[in-house]
């Protein structure tokens, strides 16, 4: 019995060298196992859709199970607040910063926006997200709607990108390269960004035929920088262009080849809603497949409110977007979260779960809401944050301000324990001592977040 002890203690220290072994091998080779090194990310930005588009959120008729199973198993946040239309929003999530800090407030040329030759308006003088996770040892990519200032061969790359997919208007071609394929509207005006799309890739012209649609063609490029980067952590930002305007329609209907530039939103919304969520089941599953999807973390937003549905107006309407966070390994399965959160804290949050870090002193407006991904916390901050040009939305838990500007209060809500625009009770005028108390709150916290003053009186 006693050599049967020792022969199985011998074959037990063996084991347990070959493992110690086995792990130095990995390790070495620089294929830890996911839990030893930082997490990788995907960042996606649907463009022009509100939260209530999603059945998530509520939706009666919008069929979007892919985020919706994201949400059930990651951490869906009931109200998320980004600026009120694009331009700002995309500075904002990339800073961690407001306009009162960035100095975007609008686009160039708009009012409220700055000058078109403004070094604020140059993305290159702001600090990225790309430049600080690749600072980090993160490989970065970006794929889909840029919209911001660069000009060749520096574009994208000057923001901390190592490859980039994007759809590119006139501008962003490389000296005398014409679009060869669709238009959106009257040829020579915007190039397509859905069928016979305009694509740059890498800095050169990608030729595409009446069969190509872009939206794929950028999810194909997330799938393949992730299987060419799965051996060391990635960063993918993938600002979509659906749900924007036209409205066509996807392939999932099989369109011919005039139906693919028949602008419809009332009929085709829909369908871009559900294929925009079908195109995220695509990639998750390409990261299941890959093995991957335990050590990456998936971020959902957009960029303002639905396109003729509260788009560009000062109002919840125009600011609230989806926040959906899912990562098996790395993210607690809580559902739907009463925590507030503006898409300022990405920024933060990205950072904290990286590892990676922020010069000393640099500001940043954002909270990181990494400790509530975690478990660890419920809440991270008392108020969110929403701008276009002069005009500002606040929102706490219970109060709703819309519409303020430098010399007009604007509209405040008693909105009780709703989030979605419904029972809300306007207090404006109200002496109330609760409200007045709110109010006084709402004009400290406004003092430090200023916007242009676009009137004299």
């Amino acid at each position: 019995m006693q050599q049967m002890l020792n022969r199985w203690a011998c074959v037990l220290i063996v084991g347990v060298l070959w493992c110690h072994a086995r792990c130095a091998e990995r390790t070495l080779a620089g294929t830890q196992p996911p839990s030893a090194r930082p997490p990788n990310f995907v960042l996606i930005m649907a463009d022009d859709l509100g939260a209530k588009e999603l059945s998530c959120y509520g939706h009666s008729r919008h069929r979007t199970p892919n985020l919706d199973r994201l949400a059930r198993a990651g951490v869906q946040f009931n109200t998320c607040y980004t600026a009120c239309i694009c331009h700002p929003t995309r500075f904002e999530i990339m800073t961690g910063q407001y306009g009162s800090t960035n100095g975007i407030y609008h686009f160039a040329g708009r009012p409220g926006g700055p000058r078109p030759d403004a070094p604020a308006e140059q993305i290159v003088n702001h600090l990225t997200f790309g430049r600080v996770l690749k600072a980090a040892g993160y490989a970065t990519a970006l794929a889909g709607k840029w919209q911001l200032s660069g000009v060749l061969p520096d574009l994208v790359y000057e923001c901390g990108f190592d490859e980039y997919c994007m759809w590119a208007y006139k501008h962003n071609l490389p000296a005398g390269v014409e679009h060869t394929g669709g238009w959106e509207g009257p040829p020579g005006g915007k190039t397509s960004r859905y069928w016979h799309p305009s694509v740059l890739r890498n800095g050169k012209y990608v030729p595409t035929t009446i069969d190509d649609y872009g939206p794929d063609l950028f999810n194909e490029f997330v799938i393949d920088f992730a299987r060419r980067h799965q051996d060391q952590p990635f960063f993918i930002y993938y600002p979509m262009v659906l749900t924007h305007a036209p409205a066509y329609s996807t392939p999932a209907t099989r369109p011919d080849a005039r139906e693919k530039f028949r602008n419809s939103k009332a009929e085709k919304f829909q369908e871009n809603v559900e294929y925009m969520d079908q195109l995220v089941g695509r990639m998750v599953a390409a990261l299941d497949q890959l093995g991957l999807r335990d050590n990456t973390i998936i971020m959902f937003t957009a960029d303002n409110g639905t396109g003729g549905e509260g788009k560009g107006t000062p109002t919840e309407l125009g600011a609230r977007v989806p926040m959906i966070v899912n990562g098996p390994g790395r993210v607690q399965p809580i559902g739907l979260a009463d925590a507030l959160v503006d898409t300022s804290d990405v920024m933060p949050t990205l950072v904290e779960l990286s590892g990676a870090s922020l010069p000393r002193d640099h500001p940043i407006d954002g909270v990181s809401f990494a400790a509530i991904l975690r478990g660890e916390k419920t809440d991270v901050r008392e108020w969110i944050f929403s701008y276009l040009g002069d005009r500002r939305v606040l929102r706490s838990k219970r109060w709703l301000l819309e519409n303020n500007a430098p010399y007009d209060f604007g509209t405040l809500y008693d909105c009780g324990t709703r989030r979605d625009g419904s029972g809300y009770r306007d207090v404006t005028h109200s002496t109330d001592p609760e409200v007045r108390k709110a109010k006084e709150q709402f004009e400290q916290i406004l003092a430090g977040k200023p916007v242009p003053r676009l009137k004299t009186n």
